[in-house]
Formats: C-alpha cells, sequence, structure tokens
C-alpha cells in the first residue's frame, strides 16, 4: 500500500507506523529497522506541521501496543549541526538514555563509542553510521563512514537523532518499574534477570 500511494498519491506524504515484531513479554526485542520506523513516524507526527495531506499507515497490532508518550520523545530527540557546541559528557548522557549502547567499535544501529574528541555512532533509520569529530566542545564535523571498513564515505552538515529504543530508562522510568514489578510479582529474588537489567 505505501508503495501503490508513492505511485498514484505523490501528494500525500504517507507514514507507516509497523506493528512491533515479537511478542509482549518475549525477551526478544523488535528489530532496530521496526523501531526506528516507528520512532521516526512519531517524531514526525509530533513536529505537527504539515505542507501537504498525510497519511499514517498502521496495523491492529500497531494501534493496540502502548506509545512512546509525546513529552517523552520531545526530550529524547537532539539535533546537531557543524559549529554546535555541546559537552561530550551531556552527549553520553543522551545517548544511554536515548536506548543507545555504548560498544569498543561502532558495527550495529543503536552503538556509539567516544573515543577522546570523537564520537561515533549509528542512528536508528540510518544507512551508515556518523562521525562526530569534536574540537573541544565544539561540533568540527559531521562524516558517515562504512562500519566494516571505518573508512569515511561521505559528510553531511546537520544530524536529527530520535533515541533507537522506546523504553526510556531514566531514573523515574527504572523507579516506576521496580515498584509495579514488586507490586505485580512480590518479593524479587537475585535470580529475577528482567529485574535486574533494568535496575
Amino acid at each position: 500500500l505505501i508503495e501503490a500511494l508513492a505511485f498514484f498519491a505523490t501528494e500525500i506524504e504517507v507514514l507507516s507506523l509497523p506493528a512491533w515484531d515479537c511478542l509482549p513479554y518475549d525477551r526478544v526485542s523488535p528489530h532496530a529497522d521496526v523501531v526506528a520506523i516507528r520512532l521516526s513516524t512519531l517524531g514526525r507526527l509530533q513536529q505537527g506541521s504539515f505542507p501537504r495531506p498525510c497519511l499514517v499507515l498502521t496495523t491492529v497490532n500497531a494501534l493496540t501496543q502502548k506509545l512512546v508518550p509525546p513529552e517523552e520523545l520531545k526530550h529524547a530527540q537532539i539535533s546537531l549541526s557543524v559549529g554546535d557546541r555541546i559537552e561530550l559528557e551531556t552527549l553520553r548522557t543522551f545517548f544511554i538514555r536515548s536506548g543507545y549502547y555504548n560498544a569498543s567499535t561502532v558495527r550495529e544501529v543503536g552503538e556509539f563509542a567516544v573515543r577522546g574528541g570523537i564520537v561515533d555512532l549509528f542512528p536508528a533509520g540510518f544507512d551508515f553510521p556518523v562521525r562526530l569529530d569534536f574540537f573541544g566542545d565544539e561540533l568540527e564535523s559531521l562524516r558517515l563512514f562504512d562500519p566494516l571498513t571505518q573508512k569515511t564515505i561521505g559528510t553531511i552538515d546537520h544530524l536529527s537523532l530520535n533515541p533507537s529504543s522506546e523504553v526510556m530508562l531514566d531514573e523515574r522510568s527504572i523507579a516506576s518499574f521496580r515498584t509495579g514489578y514488586r507490586e505485580l510479582f512480590g518479593a524479587v529474588t537475585k535470580e529475577d534477570p528482567l529485574y535486574q537489567a533494568i535496575s
């Protein structure tokens, strides 16, 4: 349907909101591409201004699934341009809170690495990772690179980041999870991997 609309109704902006490709409470996370599409659509809807008609395509499963609250999503987005000033620790905190994983070498979607003034990041929804080159707190360049060879393949001037996960693990949400989990399941033992992982 998306492809048909792109061909027959070029004047309409089509946004897709797919359901997760895993079951609730499954120990497998949804695929990063599915999450990227969902968060991109939610971010676009939150912006609110549409220069042309917009159509959101979704499924019954996606409609019955809880979404990231708009105010949470707003605080989990960041835009960076060459010449901007931002502290590396602020950026690292943003990545962790937004569901990115700290890795030694960035090769997969949702990973980031900080080495001195260089920050590598593979944002959700991107085909290639991005290398942010800082001089102090100033962003000097944004370069796309090949995750296998780690060589630069292009440059960009601007980077808009959505979270890589629909679960925002800040202190408030972790405390809320722990309280709700104990209320539902009683006393927690050290052998409970889900409780320990979230905590």
